[in-house]
Order: structure tokens, then C-alpha cells, then sequence
């Protein structure tokens, strides 16, 4: 059965397709759910390692500023390269879950002092809105494997086309509004404010990310009935660690904007 492409670059059909006879000559040299688990849950851990680090020099004073960008670049880089050489990603895999981890950390952290705290003032406040971003996430990831588990969303043909479609371009879109930053031209005010359209702006793309983890999902589990080589588990742990990762920064987006309206 043909599949149709996910809307993270990192996963897709023609992806595991292409490796499907790669180095494949025993059972235990092929991509496994459990293989893969697990090594999604080493990703996490290093990402977590990393984004505890980072939060802490932001919260410290330190130059977090420095690690945004370590992160953004590095993390783009590792994910370019893996796109082409997915043999390397045993390799390459945990240097990216590093590098989310510094970005993912100091953006957490300007978030969490960016409000005010319970008992007032900005300085050291603790606002909570990243334990909430982080609950809200896992709490998205586990409804929607529950979803996919028990057949209730399928990740159809046509559902996978529009997922791809309406990812790439929010993608273009982004891309057009970082072009605009780098020149001094405005962005649209509901990128940023709490406004009814900021809101549902961010409702949307919570949404998005949310159902192409249903797609990720489904792509991983067809790369195991494929017969993917091994290293594959460690390209589709990184696939759905993008998709998680991204769902968490638009959940704190959202919570961002509904906080700045009180």
C-alpha cells in the first residue's frame, strides 16, 4: 500500500523505503517499535540533560542568547545532514537531542520569568506556565497514541496529504515571517499577541502538530512492517522528538498568549 509523506520531513515513506534493503540480513538488523521506543526515550533524556543546563544559565543571568542560536543552527544542521545520510543517525541523533535541549531550555526559561509570579513581580517570578506546557504536551502525546492505537483517527491516505499540505505551509509561512524580522519589517500581530485571532492562530497549530503525530506514528510502525534497517529506530526516534518538541513550543506559545489577556 502506498504511503503518502508525513508532514515532518523527517519521516516518510520513500525515507524508510529507501533503506528497506539496506545491510538487512537477519531479524535482529530490522527497525523494531520497541527498538525504537527506546531509543526515543534516550533522546529525551539527553534533551532533558541539555534543557535542564540551559535553563539554568538563563535563569543564572548567563548568556542563554548564545545557546538559542547553538541550538537553532546546530540542531538544523545535524537534522540536514541526517536528512541525507540516515546510516548516521546512531551518531548524529544524540548531538541533535543536545542541541534541542540547549534551545529548548532557554526558550522555556524566558517564557517562565516573562510573567509575573503568584506572589508578584517579574524578578525571579515563577509564572508555571512550562510545567503546564510540559503536562498539556504529554497529556496531547498520550490521547493521540491512544487515538491512533485503537483506530479511532486513521492516518489515511487523504489524511496524510492534508496534514503535509497545511505543515508545509505553516513552514513557508514561518519562513516568510523570519525573512521579514531579519529585514525590520513587522510581523503579524497574532504571532505574538492574545488576541481572538492569536489565539486561534496558535489553537491551529496546536492542532496541526498534534494530528501529525498520528502520521509519525503510522510511518514509524510502517518502516517495522517494511523490514527498516536497525539504525532507522534512531531516524525515527529523532522524527518524533521534532514533532513532540514542536507541539511544546506552540502549547507554550498558546499559554503565553492566553496568560498576557489576565
Amino acid at each position: 500500500m502506498a504511503l503518502i509523506e508525513s508532514g515532518n520531513p523527517a519521516l516518510s515513506e520513500k525515507k524508510f523505503r529507501d533503506t528497506v534493503l539496506d545491510d538487512v540480513v537477519a531479524n535482529e538488523n530490522v527497525m523494531t517499535i520497541k527498538g525504537t521506543l527506546n531509543k526515543f526515550g534516550f533522546l529525551f533524556l539527553l534533551t532533558l540533560g541539555a534543557a535542564f543546563y540551559s535553563w539554568r544559565e538563563a535563569a543564572l543571568g548567563g548568556n542563554s542568547w548564545t545557546l538559542v542560536l547553538i541550538g537553532v543552527f546546530g540542531g538544523l544542521a545535524l537534522g540536514l545532514i541526517m536528512g541525507f545520510k540516515k546510516e548516521w543517525s546512531p551518531y548524529l541523533a544524540p548531538a541533535y537531542a543536545l542541541m534541542e535541549g540547549l534551545f529548548v531550555g532557554a526558550v522555556s526559561a524566558y517564557f517562565e520569568y516573562s510573567f509575573p509570579s503568584r506572589q508578584g513581580g517579574y524578578s525571579g517570578g515563577y509564572s508555571g506556565i512550562v510545567v503546564q506546557a510540559v503536562g498539556l504536551t504529554f497529556s496531547v502525546v498520550a490521547v493521540m497514541f491512544l487515538l491512533y492505537k485503537f483506530r479511532i483517527v486513521q492516518a489515511t491516505p487523504l489524511f496524510k496529504k492534508v496534514i503535509l499540505l497545511a505543515t508545509l505551509g505553516l513552514g513557508i509561512f514561518y519562513l516568510v515571517c523570519w525573512i521579514i524580522s531579519l529585514s525590520g519589517g513587522l510581523l503579524p500581530s497574532f504571532l505574538f499577541e492574545g488576541s481572538p485571532i492569536g489565539i486561534g492562530f496558535s489553537i491551529f497549530v496546536v492542532a496541526l502538530a498534534s494530528f501529525k503525530l498520528i502520521v509519525d506514528f503510522d510511518l514509524i510502525e510502517q518502516g517495522v512492517e517494511m523490514g527498516a534497517p536497525k539504525y532507522m529506530e534512531w531516524y525515527g526516534a529523532f522524527g518524533l522528538l521534532v514533532t513532540i518538541v514542536w507541539l511544546y513550543l506552540e502549547i507554550l506559545r498558546l499559554l503565553a498568549k492566553l496568560n498576557s489577556r489576565k
